[in-house]
């Protein structure tokens, strides 16, 4: 019965989007989808309570390349391209700023955490120009199948499976499954034990 409630919630929450799908569309056509998406998911992530999370999974799910219907993105989370992946069950928490990833299942990000689009979004080569000039590298960060990661962290690379990053970490290199990584940069202080997994 829950089960069922929950999918028409689901399915009112998406009639209630159609006018921001609609205006997402259309701003699709002339600025591209990322840009387009920028403004819609800041529109979309000042809507508090499990209101906003209904509206925010019903608007996402449709936009973005992955987003799994048992998946909670909260207040003030704002993506940056569309190929974003948001797997079954991903906790997403408050004030976060996701691009270029992949959260696979069961994945919980706490609260203001960055994973931007790889650890060289803007390139650096030509020491003359403007850095807004140079090109962009744009890369997929994969954090794997059970993750954690900690408040404020910023995620550059990709993080393993059932791996622990500390609050405030900045993973700039990827780091393997099961590990616990703290730290700036983060590194890794010790395996998970099989009774935390």
């Amino acid at each position: 019965m829950r089960g069922l409630l929950k999918r028409i919630a689901l399915g009112i929450a998406t009639l209630c989007v159609l006018p921001a799908l609609l205006s997402f569309w259309f701003r699709r056509l002339v600025m591209g989808g990322d840009r387009a998406l920028e403004g819609s998911t800041q529109a979309l992530g000042l809507v508090p309570g499990v209101l906003g999370q209904y509206l925010r999974r019903a608007f996402l799910r449709i936009v973005l390349e992955e987003c799994d219907p048992t998946s909670t993105v909260e207040f003030g989370v704002l993506f940056s391209t569309t190929a974003a992946r948001i797997g079954p069950r991903v906790y997403v928490g408050p004030r976060c700023h996701l691009g270029f990833v992949h959260l696979e299942d069961d994945v919980l990000v706490a609260a203001g955490v960055h994973i931007p689009s790889g650890g060289r979004i803007h390139g650096s080569p030509d020491t003359v120009g403007a850095f807004r000039d140079q090109p962009l590298e744009r890369h997929l960060v994969r954090v794997g199948r059970g993750a954690w990661i900690g408040s404020s962290a910023v995620v550059m690379a990709d993080v393993g499976a059932g791996t622990l990053v500390g609050a405030g970490a900045v993973v700039a290199r990827p780091l393997p499954a099961n590990v616990v990584a703290v730290g700036v940069p983060a590194k890794v202080v010790r395996e998970r034990t099989t009774n935390e997994r």
